[in-house]
């Protein structure tokens, strides 16, 4: 696959941007969701955050996650590092992240129907995630620690 190792140097460029735009989502809907909490079911605060939450959701978290997934799966590709334990720790950590993204839908659709189930507390806390995975897959990648 000649063509890959080329263009290797567009495919790591594209994925940097794929995640930093889903990390940036991915801190920021949580972020709403603790608003969103502390708003009346039906006010126009509400229904306003509502909006806000499906368009980031569905234009530019979800496009984004899908990008990070096929560039980083084209980078694992070019490079041979399926004996490094780093690799398995950041795919795993991934996964988890791409997880937490699914809830993160799930809890906008209870949203979407006034039926959100925890505190803004909660989400606090869950704010907080994406940063300390973030912060793990990039020493991960840039000190290959093992």
């Amino acid at each position: 696959m000649t063509w890959l190792r080329d263009a290797y140097p567009w495919i790591k460029a594209l994925h940097v941007i794929a995640v930093m735009a889903w990390m940036a989502g991915m801190l920021y809907l949580p972020r709403l969701y603790v608003y969103h909490a502390d708003t009346a079911p039906g006010s126009a605060a509400s229904e306003m955050l509502k909006v806000m939450e499906r368009r980031l959701l569905r234009a530019i978290i979800n496009p984004a996650m899908i990008a990070s997934f096929v560039f980083g799966i084209l980078l694992l590709i070019t490079i041979d590092a399926w004996d490094q334990g780093w690799v398995w720790v950041k795919i795993a950590l991934v996964l988890g992240l791409g997880a937490l993204h699914g809830e993160l839908a799930r809890w906008r659709r209870d949203f979407a129907a006034d039926r959100n189930h925890h505190s803004a507390r909660f989400y606090r806390v869950v704010n907080e995630v994406p940063t300390v995975i973030l912060i793990a897959v990039v020493i991960l990648v840039i000190v290959k620690p093992f």
